[in-house]
């Protein structure tokens, strides 16, 4: 990478660009169209009490082809399912709150329940998974995004960390992530932004009982990975030809605040994992880490069934990573700035990183959130008109694991290079020397 610039050039350069970012007026697309209705959700408002009970689905209650969230079977199996749920709670003094939410891909149906005052979610969880109706319970898991945001007047750096270390622009010579679709399970992105605007195949929301204006975190991570590239506008994602699932799954806890938490429960990204599979993403970006679950531990092997790249945040502060980074087939992405990552753990940019923001900004953003959203759209560029790249093996400072080398992972993955991609290929060895 270049030697950076004085603290006084690169302000004199960011106070520039900042005042024409904020000169601009840019065009309001239309946000796009929600391709279907979604059965009602759980409140984000959980609590310490809340448990997963989960109820089998029998084979006939599923239609392939049928549409997402519990169209399948007729009312009858759905109304038979509550009234089990219902009885279920009844004898184990819980609150039923909330429809089930079916996922056929796994064979559940997912109910939650609320335990009474006092009683810990472990303990209802533990006395209703012996039940036979049950196929099991356990609590809702909370599970916190790997990000953090510069304040408007802390000093801001130019040029996107991958633009130099990645050299996006040669790398874009040979593959943009063209079609390739990128599920961003995260809090509400701003579909609309002028940067983003026209890159959803989806737009979800899978959180109840909150706002759903655009929030920080998701629209931070969608920018990485594909946000256009030529459009005179802020920055150029890792993919700006991949096409994104817009996945709400997350919700920031005060809007007002930059140092807000934005936080996921484990039923809300159960729901976006099973759409994201059924509706054929290639590339899952999860940037956010939490406790292990056995319910999303299903998904996930789902979506390595399915030759889908998982990508998660690693969390140095948790056990192994924390999950999903540490499940086995997710590529865990650790932040660049840290000292060592452990053998398996990539890293890839995460500091002073420049991107989308609601309310048609731009701002900087650290942490591994970002590094994970680096690397889900190296993996889109890799895939692109080549799905049989799964599993995606990343070229990096190790063997397994260390830095990413962003060049040589596309040119491994896409094999046969000649004519215009040899010579970008060249252009971007030579410029690393």
């Amino acid at each position: 990478m270049s030697p950076r610039r004085s603290a006084a050039g690169w302000g004199a350069l960011i106070g520039a660009c900042l005042l024409a970012v904020a000169s601009v007026t840019p065009g309001r697309a239309q946000t796009p169209a929600r391709p279907e209705t979604l059965p009602p959700a759980v409140t984000a408002n959980a609590t310490p009490r809340d448990v997963l009970v989960m109820l089998r689905l029998t084979p006939e209650h599923y239609r392939p082809g049928a549409a997402y969230g519990g169209s399948y079977g007729d009312r009858f199996s759905r109304g038979a399912r509550k009234r089990l749920a219902e009885s279920i709670a009844r004898r184990y003094g819980l609150v039923l709150v909330g429809d089930g939410w079916p996922m056929p891909l796994v064979g559940l149906d997912c109910y939650v329940m609320r335990a009474p005052q006092g009683q810990a979610a472990e303990i209802a969880a533990a006395q209703v998974s012996h039940d036979p109706r049950v196929a099991w319970s356990e609590p809702l898991q909370i599970y916190r995004t790997q990000g953090s945001y510069d304040r408007e007047n802390d000093p801001l750096f130019a040029a996107q960390p991958a633009a130099a270390a990645w050299r996006l622009a040669d790398l874009h010579k040979v593959a943009t992530g063209k079609g390739v679709k990128v599920a961003v399970v995260d809090s509400k992105i701003q579909v609309n932004h002028p940067d983003l605007a026209g890159q959803f195949v989806a737009d979800q929301d899978f959180v109840a009982g909150r706002p759903a204006a655009p929030e920080r975190h998701g629209t931070g991570v969608a920018g990485v990975i594909a946000a256009k590239s030529g459009n005179g506008l802020g920055i150029s994602g890792v993919a700006p030809g991949a096409r994104l699932m817009a996945l709400r799954a997350c919700w920031q806890v005060d809007a007002g605040s930059a140092s807000s938490p934005t936080l996921c429960d484990s039923l809300s990204l159960a729901k976006a994992l099973h759409f994201a599979i059924d509706h054929r993403a290639e590339v899952i970006n999860l940037s956010l880490t939490g406790p292990q679950d056995r319910l999303l531990t299903a998904l996930i092997a789902v979506a390595a069934s399915r030759r889908i790249s998982v990508v998660a945040a690693f969390d140095p502060g948790l056990p192994r990573g924390g999950f999903p980074a540490s499940q086995p087939g997710v590529i865990g992405v650790a932040a660049e700035s840290l000292a060592t990552v452990p053998p398996g753990v990539y890293s890839a940019p995460d500091r002073d990183v420049p991107t989308t923001q609601p309310g048609d900004k731009w701002n900087l953003v650290n942490g591994s959130s970002y590094a994970a959203a680096h690397v889900s759209g190296l993996i889109a560029l890799v895939r692109e008109g080549r799905a049989s790249s799964f599993p995606t093996l990343l070229v990096a400072s190790r063997p397994q694991g260390g830095v990413v080398d962003a060049y040589a992972t596309v040119l491994r993955g896409i094999g046969g290079c000649t004519g215009a991609c040899a010579l970008a290929a060249r252009g971007a060895q030579a410029s690393t020397r």
